[in-house]
């Protein structure tokens, strides 16, 4: 017998699982398809198990210059297996947290997946969905007055640059390693690349990145590139740029070896095994898009700033969408689509305001646009910067590299941007995402008081420093 909602969610990933729970609260009769676990990719192949071992090789490599601090600790060891077992027991208590969530919502969990079908004797229009069950039994038959797309995305790899686990892997494979490899090459320094660079790095491996454009992570501002590329550089880690792949070139064989075209020179880099970061696709097959009349656009479901497709009743949100591939935006595309089925009237996701972060060590967090974005768009800029060296928590933190940049519109005095590299920075940026949501220009963030010691005080002395008043620079 066919099940009936208000709403039924294809995916169960952050995106879809914070949508059904917004669902829940505004009283609409939910149900998610899930093909996988409860938390998608973020919870089981991102943000968490990266972030996890990411924590891990940060203690190894502070424990390893604990002298430093006064710390004798002799014989400093790394066992990865544990490293592995940490990380899961972290996505497995969450993963419980999750599942409690939808109890407590009374979501309905269907474990499969998920078709849209046709107009059929259920519904004159496309919407019922087919749920293949994971455990075998027959496919349940749901009819949701409303559906939400939410399934997300997965890695990307190069054309003949087959993935195979062994030699070749994504981040989804590198996750599952039993141990570590003596030396990686890293294909893309993006944000993933660059987090996978910094932790293998620290865990000893010795790391070379290959990156296609002419810096590494090219879409943060041109500073923080370019002091990223110089730290990563003093950790040991090989970069190139302007550097592009020849995946035909690859060759395993107790190790692997591959060539790149650098400046018109081609030469090749052996490793134990290569990562490929290249970016993340749409999952949109097999979900019967096919039977409807939503549109796809550069291998995106193609949305509108409510996040409807062009059937009206169905909705899409997440890294199937394009756009901020990001587990926080995910969430709160979710929350607004779910808002605009209940007629709640939401305002439009305004994506410049969302804050970035890339986990690295040293971290790099970012909102509103880059300086060169502001001068394309028309801005006279001026910019205040300022270092952690002159803060005496980055002293005491023992991690001094690194500076806050903050970009204002010379005329308006409008904030436009504010990037920052530096330790913990990934927990300082919603100041700053704050301040743009409230349209402050610098000289209200310098009158906010931070207080010392902290790292915080970076942002005030930026703030000041944009106006030449900077008190301790």
């Amino acid at each position: 017998m066919a099940q009936e909602y208000d709403l039924v969610i294809i995916g169960g990933g952050t995106g879809g699982y914070v949508a059904a729970i917004r669902a829940s609260q505004l009283g609409l009769k939910t149900a998610i398809v899930e093909k996988g676990k409860l938390g998608g990719t973020c919870l089981h192949k991102g943000c968490i198990p990266t972030k996890a071992m990411l924590r891990s090789a940060e203690v190894y490599a502070v424990t390893k210059r604990a002298q430093d601090f006064g710390v004798e600790a002799a014989n400093v060891s790394l066992n990865f297996g544990k490293v592995q077992d940490r990380k899961q027991n972290i996505i497995n208590q969450l993963h419980k947290g999750v599942q409690h969530l939808m109890k407590k919502g009374q979501i309905d969990v269907y474990e499969g997946i998920g078709r849209i079908l046709g107009p059929s004797i259920f519904s004159p229009i496309p919407g019922t969905i087919s749920v293949e069950m994971n455990n075998g039994s027959e496919n349940e038959m749901l009819i949701p007055k409303n559906i939400i797309i939410a399934t997300g995305s997965r890695p990307r790899t190069l054309p003949g640059l087959s993935i195979d686990g062994e030699y070749v892997m994504t981040s989804d494979e590198a996750l599952e390693m039993e141990s570590l490899p003596d030396s990686m090459i890293i294909v893309g320094g993006g944000v993933i690349g660059i987090e996978w660079a910094s932790m293998l790095s620290d865990f000893g491996v010795k790391v070379t990145v290959i990156e296609y454009a002419e810096r590494i992570i090219p879409t943060e501002d041109h500073e923080i590139s370019k002091e990223m590329q110089r730290l990563l550089k003093k950790k040991g880690i090989t970069i190139l740029t302007s550097a592009k792949v020849l995946p035909e070139s690859l060759v395993k064989d107790h190790g692997v070896t591959i060539a790149a075209e650098i400046n018109g020179d081609v030469r090749e880099f052996k490793a134990e095994k290569i990562l490929v970061s290249v970016g993340r696709q749409a999952n949109t097959e097999g979900i019967g898009l096919e039977n409807t009349e939503i549109q796809i656009e550069k291998g995106f479901i193609a949305v509108n700033p409510y996040f409807q497709t062009k059937e009206s009743h169905i909705y899409a949100i997440g890294d199937c969408i394009g756009g901020l591939q990001l587990a926080h935006v995910a969430s709160h595309e979710g929350i607004i689509a779910v808002e605009h089925i209940a007629g709640k009237k939401p305002d439009p996701l305004e994506y410049h305001l969302v804050s970035r972060c890339i986990y690295s060590n040293p971290e790099v967090s970012s909102v509103g646009i880059t300086e060169e974005q502001a001068i394309e768009n028309g801005h006279k800029v001026k910019t205040g910067k300022f270092s952690f060296k002159a803060i005496g928590k980055a002293l005491v933190f023992g991690e001094a590299d690194g500076f806050v940049k903050i970009i204002a519109d010379d005329v308006t005095d409008d904030l436009l941007g504010v990037h920052m590299i530096g330790p913990h920075v990934t927990d300082m940026i919603s100041e700053a995402g704050l301040a743009l949501v409230l349209d402050a220009v610098p000289w209200e963030i310098a009158q906010t008081i931070h207080p010392h010691p902290t790292l915080s005080e970076a942002i005030g002395e930026a703030a000041l420093a944009v106006d030449g008043k900077a008190i301790h620079g």
